[in-house]
């Protein structure tokens, strides 16, 4: 194989994802889309110079012996679906984070691709990130001495845009925000720590969205539209106050990794601002980062070595591409995977545990924050 030709399943947002796959005189070419919606596939045609095989159907797609790859680029709750169906068509497969919406869905994925013999990768593009990427090599390094503690706050400033004007807001789509918004800081906590979560406990509610307005009323036709303060004009317009929204938007949990280092993690979806602030303290020291200024504040402690007169700030260089160049980067590294056999930065399992951590946590707020153990064993009970 000298090209690696794509199909896409899924033209909603994340289908911004495609144009790094679509390179004329690359490694790779996108010759095909799926999606329920004719004016979302319209509008992913238009951005591709080439005509592209067309379908509502994505077991349609599936059938073409021209696509030696596919994006899963749908709505959580049917990665589970379209990504077997994928590996069983026979083709590799590229998921979007969260791998499924529940553990058994997880393992049901990992048990297809190992039965397969494709690859399957996950879209954790933060691992991606210069920031983050940075932030593991200093800790690898032993800038900070052991790792011990890691603090995480997340500010998800378009938390009502994003997520409680469509389909997120009902935890029969998501299971929960901690896996949608959160699998990727659950996944850099393991990532960066090299350690996987044992147990979780926490809480969470719904504290500003939701509430007693129709499910069916949308911004457009509200009455409310020139006072609300979630009014939306296009896009994701269904009312953030609808009845039937049930996912909690103020979450708190508390972690207990291998080894025991102790992390916490804050979500909360109705800040004014939008940013993640990561903190690891180690034995001699602590990284924090600033994403905002592109920063990363190095911090020493006394340890009667050089260390305790060295403080460092690190700049971030811009990056060019989505998702502060993270995107182009997953996007080839999937291809030279394929193609060139080069394992990635993030792996099936990982995704696995992100979703393990997302659906522990919110068992233990729905049960009212009692300790819930993580296993990385398969929930699959074969008869």
């Amino acid at each position: 194989m000298k090209k690696v030709r794509m199909g896409i399943i899924g033209a909603g947002l994340r289908g911004g994802l495609a144009h790094y796959w679509h390179k004329s005189e690359g490694e790779s070419e996108v010759v095909a889309i799926a999606d329920i919606s004719n004016e979302r596939i319209a509008k992913f045609q238009e951005k591709y110079e080439t005509p592209l095989y067309q379908t509502n159907d994505y077991k349609e797609l599936l059938k073409r012996n021209d696509i030696d790859a596919v994006a899963v680029l749908s709505p959580d709750y049917l990665h589970e679906e379209h990504v077997i169906a994928a590996l069983e068509a026979g083709k590799h497969v590229y998921s979007e984070k969260p791998l499924a919406i529940t553990v058994e869905g997880c393992d049901r994925i990992i048990e297809a691709w190992e039965k397969s013999g494709k690859h399957l990768m996950v879209g954790f593009n933060m691992r991606y990130m210069s920031m983050y990427q940075t932030m593991k090599e200093l800790i690898d390094s032993g800038a900070i001495g052991e790792l011990k503690a890691i603090w995480v706050r997340h500010f998800v400033g378009f938390g009502g845009y994003f997520y409680y004007h469509d389909w997120h807001g009902k935890s029969e789509n998501t299971t929960s925000l901690l896996l949608q918004k959160g699998s990727h800081d659950l996944d850099v906590i393991h990532w960066i720590s090299g350690k996987y979560t044992t147990k979780v406990s926490a809480f969470g509610s719904l504290d500003y969205y939701g509430g007693d307005m129709p499910n069916d009323l949308t911004c457009p036709e509200c009455e409310l539209k020139n006072t609300c303060p979630e009014y939306v004009a296009h896009t994701f317009t269904q009312c953030a106050f609808r009845e039937e929204i049930d996912v909690e938007d103020n979450n708190m949990l508390i972690m207990e990794l291998e080894g025991g280092i102790k992390a916490s993690y804050l979500q909360c979806h109705f800040t004014p601002d939008y940013n993640r602030n990561y903190t690891f303290i180690g034995t001699e020291g602590r990284i924090e980062n600033d994403d905002v200024n592109g920063k990363i504040h190095l911090k020493t402690r006394k340890t009667n070595t050089w260390k305790e007169l060295s403080d460092v700030t690190y700049d971030l260089k811009q990056e060019e591409g989505s998702h502060g160049g993270a995107d182009p980067k997953i996007t080839q590294d999937f291809i030279d995977l394929i193609l060139h056999g080069k394992e990635p930065l993030t792996t099936p399992f990982a995704g696995r545990m992100s979703v393990a951590v997302g659906c522990a946590a919110t068992e233990s707020i729905r049960a009212g924050g009692k300790v819930v153990r993580v296993s990385q064993e398969s929930s699959i009970v074969h008869s």
